[in-house]
């Protein structure tokens, strides 16, 4: 009798396959070499922004004083600990973080994830019945390809140079008629991932006023989720201070998904949500207790001392580091790459520069990545079998852009970059080999 195998939910199928940049990301790594090979495709933070020492004097401290962090070692609860959820209020309100005052926070709640910010945002898609949700594009490519293997069909509407482009999402609201009714929530990344565009002010402002237009429209409250993971790293003096979209959210729409991961340490796994008190946000606690409670206590607890106790200069020391990261990786690209570069964006904020190549193409079959993959074949351009040249890795703009949207194109000649992990002159060996590859190409 022939046995079938193990049942799999929808999901459970769709996730049996791993997503692009998955499939990238290992088979690249299967045959990393350390100090020879080159990652500017990992999203990781730079090493030297980690405050080490700090970190291990605040764990001394937290479990020396058992009377403020209690039972830092046990469970904590679902919503998170009490003292980071204070520490949190008090750092946007101290440091007015995007003119958040006590009485913006005042009718909201601060949540802590389960396991960093995609924790929440994995939540979201359990919590919300799947239909359609309207983002940016580029997208947060992790993200959408987890919400298109749980049923949600995504539309990405294309950026410009101040974030999401209103006038192009408002023609395909209209163009949607009456499937608009099938709109679960919208979601839009601040400093967006991959391109590190910086969604202006005047364009968050409107985009609150469209979702809080369409929910009147509808007869229901239709959640807009802005996703904070970089809105800490604007390193460029010359940006506008950036509001917090909560300034603009007169309905009760709006929910923004934080970070403690770019400026403090990901393997903290701090994230957290402020959004409105209701049903919702008890959803979001209840989805918490039931996959493990919040992040481990002992982690909270680390970063509520850290957020009292010199969160400041922290946070200049770390801007400082990727504003100098990212004027010297952009003079060197200048300098490489030159006139192959048709468009750059990135530089001013988190640690990610989005290129458009002038007639390259960069996808997995594309000479480029071949000729940086080391997979080319030729002998003289990979190297000997047991013995292959430095190989760089990049995130190419196909896994980048949606493949039913507007930039499936353009997307074939785009790759992001991070000057966050790797030092300088690993950055600088790495954009010369880049160079050789345009070459090549």
């Amino acid at each position: 009798m022939k046995i079938c195998d193990v049942l799999l939910s929808e999901y459970g199928k769709a996730s049996s396959i791993p997503s692009p940049v998955n499939r990238l990301m290992t088979d690249f790594a299967v045959g990393f070499r350390d100090g020879r090979d080159i990652n500017l495709g990992v999203g990781y933070v730079n090493e030297r922004t980690i405050p080490h020492q700090q970190i291990q004097r605040a764990c001394e401290k937290v479990l020396a004083h058992r009377e403020k962090y209690r039972a830092a070692l046990n469970y904590g609860g679902a919503q998170g600990s009490p003292n980071l959820i204070e520490s949190l209020r008090r750092f946007h309100i101290e440091n007015k973080i995007g003119g958040i005052t006590e009485q913006t926070l005042n009718s909201r709640d601060i949540v802590i994830g389960a396991n960093g910010a995609t924790s929440l945002l994995e939540s979201v898609t359990h919590l919300l019945p799947a239909g359609i949700v309207l983002t940016a594009d580029p997208m947060y490519y992790i993200y959408c390809n987890d919400l298109e293997r749980k049923g949600f069909k995504v539309i990405a509407v294309p950026e410009d140079d101040e974030g999401l482009d209103t006038e192009c999402l408002k023609a395909k609201l209209s163009a949607l008629g009456d499937e608009s009714a099938g709109i679960r929530f919208f979601y839009v990344v601040t400093v967006n991932n991959p391109t590190c565009t910086i969604l202006s002010n005047n364009r968050k402002q409107e985009l609150v006023n469209i979702v809080t237009r369409l929910s009147y429209e509808t007869g229901r409250k239709i959640p807009l989720f802005f996703d904070n993971a970089y809105s800490d790293l604007v390193h460029d003096d010359t940006v506008e201070p950036l509001v917090s979209a909560l300034c603009y959210d007169e309905l009760g729409i709006v929910s923004e998904v934080g970070t403690l991961s770019k400026i403090l340490a990901p393997g903290l796994r701090i994230g957290y949500l402020i959004g409105p008190r209701g049903p919702f946000l008890n959803s979001i606690i209840q989805r918490t207790s039931d996959i493990g409670f919040s992040a481990p206590l002992i982690n909270q607890e680390i970063a509520s001392y850290l957020l009292d106790h010199g969160i400041e200069s922290q946070i200049e020391k770390v801007n400082n580091g990727y504003q100098q990261k990212a004027k010297q990786v952009k003079t060197w690209m200048e300098a490489l790459l030159g006139d192959n570069i048709q468009e750059c964006r990135g530089g001013s904020a988190g640690f990610y520069f989005y290129l458009t190549l002038a007639n390259i193409a960069t996808g997995a079959n594309s000479d480029f990545f071949k000729f940086l993959t080391r997979t080319t074949g030729q002998k003289v351009v990979d190297g000997p079998s047991d013995a292959q040249h430095p190989k760089v890795i990049y995130i190419p703009g196909e896994h980048c852009v949606h493949p039913n949207g507007d930039m499936v194109e353009v997307g074939k000649r785009q790759l992001r970059i991070s000057y966050g992990f790797e030092e300088l002159p690993q950055i600088h060996t790495a954009l010369k080999i880049m160079k050789s590859a345009i070459d090549y190409s």
